[in-house]
């Protein structure tokens, strides 16, 4: 069945750096748009980065252009959030969705990125 499983976050300091890591599985994961989303505590959830399918498009929210960098391995199946200069407004659980085709719309079941000194 499909899976998407992120890993990578936790606990880090302003300033500091994560990289997210999503795993995919049961879907052909070179012809899927991939995008990490995040919804920080009473917010609703909001588009992080998008990348295509081959990896030659990439789109970030304004708030995030220039710290953070989506990119992907086809041969691993995994597309990762490397995140650099973090602030405290980067506290959300993030999650990695799998698009395609129109109808074909999978997700991840998250994982917690916390900004604090």
């Amino acid at each position: 069945q499909v899976q998407l499983v992120e890993s990578g976050g936790g606990s880090v300091q302003p300033g500091g750096s994560l990289r997210l890591s999503c795993a995919a599985s049961g879907f052909t994961f070179r012809m899927y748009g991939m995008s990490w989303y995040r919804q920080a505590p009473g917010k609703e959830r909001e588009l992080v980065a998008t990348i295509t399918g081959a990896g030659g498009t990439t789109n970030y929210a304004d708030s995030v252009k220039g710290r953070f960098t989506i990119s992907r391995d086809n041969a691993k199946n995994t597309v990762y959030l490397q995140m650099n200069s973090l602030k405290r407004e980067d506290t959300a659980v993030y999650y990695c969705r799998a698009r395609a085709y129109m109808t074909d719309d999978y997700w991840g079941q998250g994982t917690q990125v916390t900004v604090s000194s």
